[in-house]
């Protein structure tokens, strides 16, 4: 599990932690830094990156997290080798399932020439999606299409692709049952987002 702590102060992080999470997810590559550098006595915290990344915040995100779940373009794979000074940081590549416009993420159809445009910039670990928004009921169908894009897709190009990165709140239940090894939940832990 992944705790979705956008928005979340430090002190409500540290809470979580006590309680025995230790992934936590975070949307901002600054806010994302701050918090770590305010729970910094916490050694064994792993930062994760759920939201958009800039390529021009490679940097601080290669320092701030131990990976990025989205991944969707080269340029943006490049920026993170270059920042990192290293070919293995760990990434998903985020596939937009819905096909929606609106979102980031990398079309199924796309998927394996982006995979062989990036391998020698970063390790791509798995796959991430975010169904569309309002479909909670629907979700299900979106979370199999990405498994079963994944076992295509690995299958094809005798990469691993271990990691699922699916389901939130709402919908974590039905993506565990297709396959999720990472779900996002914040407001179930949480409550409600202030702002």
């Amino acid at each position: 599990m992944v705790v979705a702590s956008k928005t979340q102060n430090a002190e409500s992080v540290r809470a979580a932690y006590q309680a025995g999470a230790r992934d936590f997810g975070e949307n901002y590559v600054q806010e994302g830094a701050a918090k770590r550098s305010e729970l910094a006595d916490l050694d064994d915290l792993r930062w994760h990156l759920i939201g958009h990344l800039q390529t021009n915040k490679a940097r601080l995100a290669s320092e701030s997290f131990v990976i990025i779940h989205t991944v969707d373009s080269a340029r943006i794979a490049a920026a993170i080798r270059r920042a990192a000074g290293r070919n293995d940081f760990e990434v998903l590549i985020e596939v937009n399932t819905g096909d929606e416009a609106s979102k980031s993420g990398v079309r199924p159809a796309n998927l394996e020439s982006l995979l062989a445009a990036i391998r020698d910039d970063v390790r791509v670990k798995g796959l991430m999606a975010v169904p569309p928004a309002g479909v909670t009921n629907q979700s299900r169908r979106y979370f199999a299409q990405l498994r079963e894009l994944r076992d295509r897709t690995a299958a094809q190009t005798g990469l691993s692709l271990s990691e699922l990165s699916m389901g939130m709140s709402d919908d974590f239940e039905v993506a565990i049952e297709e396959g999720a090894t990472m779900v996002r939940i914040g407001r179930a832990i949480f409550g409600e987002r202030s702002r």
